[in-house]
């Protein structure tokens, strides 16, 4: 009922030893709170927060345009509804290394479990577009160092998400990530990888976890989880997965309503209300409800 019953710190300290040990954490993106407890309740390993969502969400494009605000209060949202870790995409850290600072403060506040900041000029784009430009790798190391020496609590992961393979090519991402660990990182997120060897070269030169981005419509191909495992990846992301779902879903259904003037043909496809009372756990609130106001005051 309500919110996890996990502290953010121990959700951090899970995250971390699920990190340390073996096989692939799989983190689908959460478009809001309930769908993050869906990803609980399938058996998910983590839950993702992307910017591109956020951004979609409120019906901009990804392209640096909304806030650290904006960001955290979505992340925070979700973190507190699953006792999953939460990562969350924090863009170019909102700014100059202070901001990125600030940035993981932030979110430290916000309950999430690790976050990633990347190497692109500020305002960013969408990784998975033509014309992205990185900014130089003095500056890149400057966002992770200072990401770093802002976190209070050692558990929260600082990951470095680096754009340069689309820009310069896979040698200069290797080199990149190898730097940006050196600098403070505690995992390294590739951008627009184009396939599985680029994934290896990656995880062969750090000692640290290489997440994979599976995109849909994306740079790269949609490798399975095993695929990624066996190269070396340790994280996989989803991150617009549910969303795109729910809005080819949506717009199919407002097409047949329109078409038909009735969602009568559509209640197959839908959840349940059952299975949203379950979801939101209903009963647990009733029963709560009902265990508060069931006594007598003694005169």
């Amino acid at each position: 009922m309500l919110y996890s019953t996990l502290t953010p710190a121990e959700k951090r300290r899970r995250f971390r030893e699920r990190l340390a040990g073996d096989g692939l954490l799989r983190l689908p993106g959460a478009f809001n709170p309930l769908s993050a407890r869906l990803i609980e309740r399938k058996g998910f390993e983590g839950v993702y927060v992307s910017g591109a969502v956020v951004s979609a969400d409120l019906g901009l494009p990804d392209i640096g345009l909304t806030t650290l605000t904006e960001v955290a209060q979505r992340a925070h949202q979700i973190a507190r509804m699953t006792d999953l870790p939460t990562l969350v995409d924090a863009d170019t850290g909102f700014g100059e290394p202070m901001n990125a600072a600030r940035t993981v403060q932030t979110m430290e506040d916000a309950g999430v479990a690790g976050l990633h900041i990347e190497d692109q000029v500020n305002p960013k784009r969408c990784g998975h577009l033509d014309g992205k430009a990185v900014v130089d790798l003095d500056t890149a190391l400057k966002r992770i160092r200072a990401a770093a020496d802002g976190r209070r609590d050692p558990d929260l992961l600082i990951m470095a998400r680096t754009d340069v393979r689309a820009v310069d090519g896979l040698a200069a991402a290797v080199d990149r990530a190898k730097a940006l660990v050196d600098a403070g990182a505690d995992a390294v997120f590739p951008e627009a990888m184009t396939g599985l060897d680029e994934f290896e070269a990656v995880a062969r030169a750090v000692d640290v976890p290489v997440l994979a981005n599976m995109t849909e419509f994306g740079k790269g191909r949609l490798h399975t989880a095993d695929q990624l495992r066996d190269a070396g990846v340790r994280v996989v992301i989803y991150p617009v997965t549910l969303l795109r779902l729910a809005m080819g879903e949506a717009a199919r259904g407002l097409d047949e309503i329109s078409a038909s003037g009735t969602q009568e043909a559509l209640l197959t496809r839908m959840q349940h209300r059952s299975d949203l009372y379950d979801l939101i756990d209903y009963q647990g609130y009733s029963t709560f409800d009902s265990n508060v106001f069931d006594f007598t005051v003694e005169r």
